[in-house]
C-alpha cells in the first residue's frame, strides 16, 4: 500500500470513528428516552441500567452506520479539495478515481463486517435484551407498573394510586382497562379494586395480579343495530378476582419500543427456515376457510334445492317463496338473513387472520433482505458522500451536515415508506426493502462519474434567483424615492 493510500485511509477512518461515536452516542440518548418510563424511578442499579443499554445499543448501529459512512466520506474528500489536495494529486498524475480505490475496498470491507454484525450480533443484542426486561418485572413484578399513570401491558392498562412493599408487590386503587383487539371499539372492560397483589415466579412467563373488592363493568355489544343504541352493559362485583398477564406480551413492540421484533431475533438461516413454516400453515390455512365455506354453503344450498323440489310439480317458471305458507316464509327469510350473517362474519374473520398472518411472513422477508441491506447501504452511502465532498469542496461540520442529513432523511423515510408497503403486501418484499437503495443508486452513479470527470454539479439556480433579485431591488429603490 503507497503512503498516499495510507493517508487518505487515515484520514478518513479518523474522520468516520470520531463521527460514528458522536452519532452513536446521540441515539443511545434516543434510546433512553424511548425507555425511559422503563428506566425511571424503579430503583435499578447502575449495573442493570448499564446491561439495559449495551443491550439496546447494537440494534441503532444499522440507523448509525450508513450515516456515519455518508458524512465522513463528505468530510473527508471536501476537506481534500477545499485544501487543494487533489489539485496536488492530479498533477502529479493521480486520478480521483485511483485515489478512491484503497478507500473503497476498505468500505468494502466494512460493509461485510456490518453484514455479519446484523446476522450474528444484533439478534442475539434482541434476545438478551428482551430476556433482560422480562427478567427485571419477574424479580420485581411491580416495576412492570408505575404509579399514578395508565401502563400498557398485552391487552391490559393498568394504573394504581399507590405501591407499597419491599418490591412494592401491594396496590391500591387499581384501575384496569381491557382492550379487545380488532374491534375497533377501544376499552370494553373496566375492572376497578380497592386493593391488589402481584406475584410471579423466576421460572414462570406470566405475572399475576390478585384484585380485591372491586367492581367489574363490561359493554355489551347486541347483533341487532337498534338494540345498540340502548348501550347495554353487565356489571357484577367481586371480593377477589384474579388475573394472569401474560409477560411475553412485554415482547410485542410497537415503533415507540425502538421497532424490536421478534423476527430481529433470527439469523438468515433461522428466517430461512421461520418463513418456511409460516408460508406453508398460511396455505393451509386459506385451503381450510376456502373448503369449510365451501361445504357449509353446499350444504344450505342442497337442503334448499331438496325442498324445493318436493313442492315443484307441474309450475314451469314459480315464485319459490310463494310455494311455502306464510308463516314459514318468514321463517324461511330469516334462516336466509342469518346464514348471510354468519358467512359474511365467518368470511371477515377468515380475511382478518390471513391479512394478520400475511404480514407476519412479509416481516420475517423485510428483515431477512435488511441484513443485506445494511452492508450495501454502507458502499451507497460512501459512493455518494465522497463525490460529493469532491464536488462541494467543503470540509469541516457546516455544508457536509446539511447534505448528510438531507441524503440521510430521504434515504431513512424511504426505507421507512418500502417497509411499510411491503408489509401490507402492497409491494412485494424484496422491493420494498430495497426501495431507498434502487432509489439512490444511480444518484452513486451520476455524482462518481461527474467527480471522477470533473464536471462538478452544474445545477443552475439562476431562474430562481434572479426573480428574487429583482423584487428586492424595486423594494430598495421605493424606499430611496420615499425617503
Amino acid at each position: 500500500m503507497k503512503i498516499l493510500d495510507k493517508y487518505i485511509i487515515k484520514s478518513y477512518l479518523i474522520t468516520f470513528t470520531s463521527v460514528f461515536v458522536i452519532l452513536f452516542f446521540i441515539f443511545v440518548l434516543q434510546g433512553i428516552w424511548l425507555f425511559i418510563s422503563e428506566l425511571a424511578g424503579k430503583d435499578l442499579d447502575f449495573f442493570t441500567v448499564v446491561k439495559f443499554l449495551s443491550f439496546y445499543a447494537p440494534t441503532i448501529v444499522p440507523m448509525v452506520l450508513p450515516l456515519s459512512v455518508l458524512l465522513a466520506g463528505i468530510m473527508t474528500f471536501g476537506s481534500f479539495a477545499e485544501n487543494y489536495e487533489f489539485a496536488a494529486m492530479k498533477s502529479s498524475g493521480i486520478s480521483l478515481q485511483r485515489a478512491m480505490k484503497m478507500l473503497s475496498l476498505t468500505i468494502l470491507v466494512l460493509s461485510f463486517v456490518s453484514f455479519f454484525f446484523a446476522n450474528n450480533v444484533i439478534p442475539q443484542a434482541q434476545y438478551r435484551f428482551l430476556n433482560l426486561r422480562k427478567n427485571i418485572i419477574q424479580q420485581k413484578p411491580a416495576m412492570a407498573i408505575t404509579e399514578g399513570q395508565f401502563n400498557s401491558i398485552g391487552n391490559f392498562n393498568i394504573k394504581v394510586d399507590k405501591k407499597t412493599g419491599d418490591n412494592g408487590q401491594f396496590l391500591e386503587g387499581v384501575i384496569m382497562h381491557l382492550n379487545k383487539p380488532n374491534t375497533g371499539q377501544g376499552a370494553n372492560t373496566v375492572i376497578k379494586a380497592k386493593n391488589g397483589i402481584l406475584r410471579s415466579e423466576d421460572d414462570s412467563n406470566y405475572l399475576q395480579l390478585e384484585l380485591l373488592d372491586g367492581n367489574y363493568y363490561e359493554n355489551v355489544t347486541p347483533k341487532d343495530f337498534n338494540e345498540r343504541k340502548k348501550e347495554p352493559f353487565a356489571k357484577s362485583s367481586f371480593r377477589r378476582y384474579t388475573i394472569n398477564i401474560d409477560l411475553s406480551k412485554l415482547n410485542d413492540m410497537s415503533s415507540n419500543d425502538g421497532d424490536i421484533t421478534s423476527e430481529k431475533m433470527l439469523s438468515i438461516n433461522e428466517l430461512i427456515f421461520t418463513v418456511d413454516s409460516l408460508q406453508l400453515n398460511y396455505n393451509n390455512d386459506v385451503v381450510s376457510y376456502v373448503d369449510n365455506l365451501s361445504q357449509r354453503n353446499e350444504s344450505i344450498i342442497n337442503t334448499s334445492r331438496t325442498q324445493s323440489d318436493t313442492l315443484i310439480t307441474n309450475a314451469e317458471t314459480p315464485d319459490i317463496l310463494s310455494l311455502y305458507k306464510a308463516s314459514e316464509q318468514s321463517k324461511i327469510l330469516d334462516i336466509t338473513k342469518n346464514n348471510l350473517t354468519s358467512t359474511q362474519f365467518s368470511i371477515e374473520n377468515g380475511k382478518v387472520d390471513l391479512e394478520y398472518k400475511k404480514k407476519n411472513i412479509n416481516s420475517h422477508w423485510i428483515v431477512f433482505h435488511e441484513k443485506f441491506v445494511i452492508a450495501y447501504s454502507c458502499l451507497l452511502m460512501f459512493f455518494i458522500g465522497a463525490p460529493l465532498g469532491a464536488i462541494i469542496r467543503k470540509g469541516g461540520i457546516g455544508l457536509p451536515i446539511v447534505f448528510a442529513v438531507i441524503i440521510f432523511i430521504a434515504f431513512h423515510f424511504m426505507n421507512m415508506f418500502g417497509r411499510k408497503l411491503a408489509e401490507q403486501d402492497a409491494l412485494p418484499a424484496v422491493l420494498g426493502a430495497w426501495m431507498s437503495s434502487l432509489v439512490l443508486t444511480p444518484l452513486a452513479i451520476i455524482l462518481t462519474y461527474r467527480a471522477t470527470n470533473d464536471i462538478g454539479v452544474m445545477i443552475n439556480f439562476d431562474w430562481l434567483i434572479d426573480p428574487i433579485k429583482n423584487i428586492i431591488s424595486r423594494l430598495t429603490k421605493t424606499n430611496n424615492n420615499v425617503n
